[in-house]
């Protein structure tokens, strides 16, 4: 029923502004437009172009006179040229907010400029009772529903959210590559908010951390063609924009507290902490499955933005000092072409290199830690790297059985004869069936973005043998599914 009242409100306002851009539209001057095009034609008889011509002039003349001098009557009378409730009451709030942060400057600039006690007395008695109205007015007012303050907040936030990027691009702390796609995160918030209120905030906030159509695609190049260049060129991008991400969320909370919580208060600021909170647990738990799937790259994308945050303050000093007078201008002009050297050096971003990440896979993979580095190497040739999204089939049932996975990163929920498993890092399946010389009678669907290690039948029964802790996880996996098998062993 509310959302139903609202769309009538919103309704009625378009069809104001409808109403009153027909009645202050440029019909006259397209009539006279077109009747000169009639007049100008032969092909229309005499009579009738004049006809045309005293009804186009006459509808010209009603529209200046009538409708042109009428607008701001009409204007006035639908409404257009005041704020709405929710704005009247919420300029009544800002108002309040900004006069006590005024006394509170003011009180600062008095003291240091130390200015006569008197006189001090009487503004300050002056200001307070202004304060003291705007403060009265404000609590009266009950116009602003909470509903509609977290709105208005949720769209503050994202706008600040949206100046900050603006500014660290403008300081070089984010690179132009992101620069585009982060700008239209924020504003794909600000109209979230806009539209679905806290609902569509929160849409907005997880597409901005989900796997696109594009990712798909490269995920379907690698793990079917063995085109890895668009998987890792978008694997890195996607590193880049979460780490800008997770930069811009950090100075948000002073946000809130310092200008939210004065506007619409506790409950809607904590309110707004908690959504926040929400988006860096989703920003924090997307990087955390890059940096498993990935160890060290995301190290190099840090070191180079400490790298850049050097270069930008190293800058900021240079230019104080050529406006100081401390240094001229081409010993600045000097180190500013120094700096720019560097800069472009900086701005580079580290190669992500798939296949070097599989070999650091296999070498922190709990299986695989008895090996020695030569064996390690042999294996990370011998594994294939396989990237699955949420809801990918990895396993089929009655499948032929001749792969084993290991996961290195996400989850996979097994299911077999009315039975659910979920596995994780570090665990492994699809290898009783294997050993078992037999179909499948699982299915494995990846539950999270997941990160696979394929390793075939002969490579997995070779390493068998080799490995002590393979073959003691493998009797485990076997126990827990209530199974017996002969597992090979060296010799």
């Amino acid at each position: 029923m509310i959302r139903g009242m609202l769309f009538i409100l919103v309704s009625l306002c378009m069809l104001g502004a409808r109403v009153a851009i027909l009645w202050g539209g440029l019909r006259g001057a397209v009539t006279l437009a077109l009747a000169l095009a009639v007049t100008e034609s032969f092909r229309v008889p005499d009579g009738i172009q004049r006809v045309v011509g005293i009804l186009a002039t006459g509808y010209t003349l009603f529209t200046l006179l009538v409708q042109g001098t009428t607008l701001r009557l009409m204007i006035s009378r639908l409404g257009l040229d005041r704020l709405s409730a929710i704005d009247e009451a919420l300029s009544r709030q800002v108002v309040a907010v900004a006069l006590q942060t005024v006394r509170e400057d003011v009180a600062r600039t008095t003291a240091n400029y130390e200015l006569g006690h008197d006189i001090v007395r009487a503004e300050a008695k002056r200001f307070g009772e202004r304060l003291d109205g705007a403060v009265k007015t404000a609590e009266d007012s009950a116009d602003i529903l909470d509903r509609d303050r977290i709105t208005l907040g949720l769209i503050a936030l994202a706008g600040h959210e949206r100046d900050t990027i603006i500014a660290r691009v403008r300081e070089r702390t984010i690179s132009a590559r992101m620069a585009d796609q982060v700008l239209s995160d924020a504003d794909r918030l600000i109209e979230g908010a806009r539209s679905g209120g806290r609902s569509g905030y929160q849409r907005a906030a997880r597409r901005s951390v989900a796997y696109g159509g594009a990712f798909r695609s490269a995920l379907l190049l690698h793990n079917r063609l063995g085109v890895s260049v668009p998987l890792a060129r978008l694997t890195a991008d996607r590193f880049e924009l979460l780490l800008t991400q997770r930069l811009s969320l950090r100075d948000l909370g002073g946000f809130i507290d310092g200008r939210i919580r004065r506007i619409h208060g506790r409950r809607v600021a904590d309110l707004l902490r908690e959504l926040l909170a929400r988006r860096v647990d989703l920003v924090e738990t997307a990087l955390e499955g890059l940096r498993l799937q990935y160890p060290g790259y995301a190290e190099k994308l840090e070191r180079r933005f400490i790298r850049r945050t050097v270069l930008r303050l190293e800058e900021r000093e240079y230019t104080a000092m050529r406006e100081d007078g401390l240094i001229g201008a081409e010993v600045h002009t000097a180190l500013m072409q120094d700096l720019a050297a560097r800069r472009a050096r900086a701005e580079e971003r580290p190669r992500l290199d798939i296949a070097l990440q599989r070999r650091e896979l296999v070498a922190q993979f709990p299986l695989f830690a008895g090996l020695d580095e030569a064996a390690i190497r042999r294996l990370s040739r011998a594994l294939r790297t396989r990237y699955a999204n949420v809801g990918d089939v990895l396993m089929r049932k009655d499948s032929p059985a001749r792969s084993v996975f290991f996961i290195a990163s996400g989850a996979v929920e097994i299911e077999a004869a009315g039975q659910t498993w979920r596995l994780g890092r570090g665990e492994m399946f699809g290898e009783l069936a294997v050993l078992r010389r037999m179909t499948r009678r699982a299915e494995a669907r990846a539950i999270t973005p997941s990160a696979l290690l394929v390793l075939d039948e002969a490579r997995f029964r070779r390493l068998l043998r080799r490995s002590a802790a393979l073959r003691e996880a493998v009797q485990a996996s076997a126990e827990k599914r209530g199974m017996s098998i002969d597992i090979p062993t060296e010799g």
